[in-house]
This record gives C-alpha cells, structure tokens and sequence, in this order.
C-alpha cells in the first residue's frame, strides 16, 4: 500500500510501500521515553520502498539492551520521531513512526514486543472516561 506523511511541522515529508499486516507496538522501556507515550506504534518497510521527499532529519545514535545501535530520526525543527534503522550491515529496513503516516487509521497493529515492560494500567483504557476534545479555557474536571 503506498502511503505518505511527514513531521508535524511539515519540514519533513516522505512516501513509502507499506504492508498493511507489518504494524506493531513496542513496549520498551526505550520507546516509552524516546515517545514520551506508554508504547510506540510503528510499520516496517524496506529501505528499497522509502524515499525522503523534503527536509533533512537529526539522527540519535541509541544503543539498545542488546548493544545493537539504531538511528532514531527526528524532525530537527518540531521534534516529529519519523523512523528508526540499524546501523551496519543489518539488513536494511525502516520502522516508520506511525503517527506520522497520513493513512495510519487504515493500520491496525498486528504483534507487540517487549511486553515485559507494559505498563500495567494499558489493558483497563477501555474502562476510563473519554472527553471529545479538550477545551483551551476548561480544563476536564478530575474523576470523583
């Protein structure tokens, strides 16, 4: 499936081949403070299927538990995480942040790693009041 996205400020843009059934999420104790999120969703896709259209992203050299290095890429302007890869002779591969996709309500998670490090408190979410939107000049009351 072709899809495209970029960063939230615009600077970066990309287009690549995605499979639908290739959509994950990443409960590692790194995803967590490099999303700020409790877990991070993304896709993979082959090096061969993506192509940077705009913009010229940062690069974090991370060293996961294994002692492998990956390159987390970011916007350098917004702060956007756009993808991870490997570094060295790792075959060649992008896990595209999936927030950044434009399509990304047509992804549907298939397979979650780490889970070790999930949060306890993520299996209850369905149980825990929803608001449509947040008001600027109201803040939502807090549970009684």
């Amino acid at each position: 499936m072709k899809i495209d996205g970029g960063c939230h400020c615009g600077y970066i843009t990309y287009e690549a081949e995605a499979d639908p059934q290739k959509p994950f999420i990443c409960h590692c104790t790194d995803c967590q403070e490099l999303s700020g999120s409790a877990f991070r969703i993304g896709i993979r896709v082959a090096s061969d299927d993506f192509r940077m259209l705009s913009g010229e992203p940062t690069i974090y050299a991370k060293t996961a538990e294994s002692g492998a290095k990956s390159a987390q890429v970011f916007c350098p302007q917004c702060g956007s995480p756009i993808y991870a890869a490997r570094f060295g002779d790792a075959p060649k591969f992008y896990n595209i942040r999936l927030g950044t996709v434009r399509q990304r309500d047509q992804f549907v998670p298939k397979l979650q790693f780490w889970s070790r490090s999930e949060l306890h408190w993520l299996p209850g979410l369905a149980t825990i009041r929803k608001i449509e939107k947040q008001e600027w000049r109201t803040a939502p009351r807090s549970p009684e």
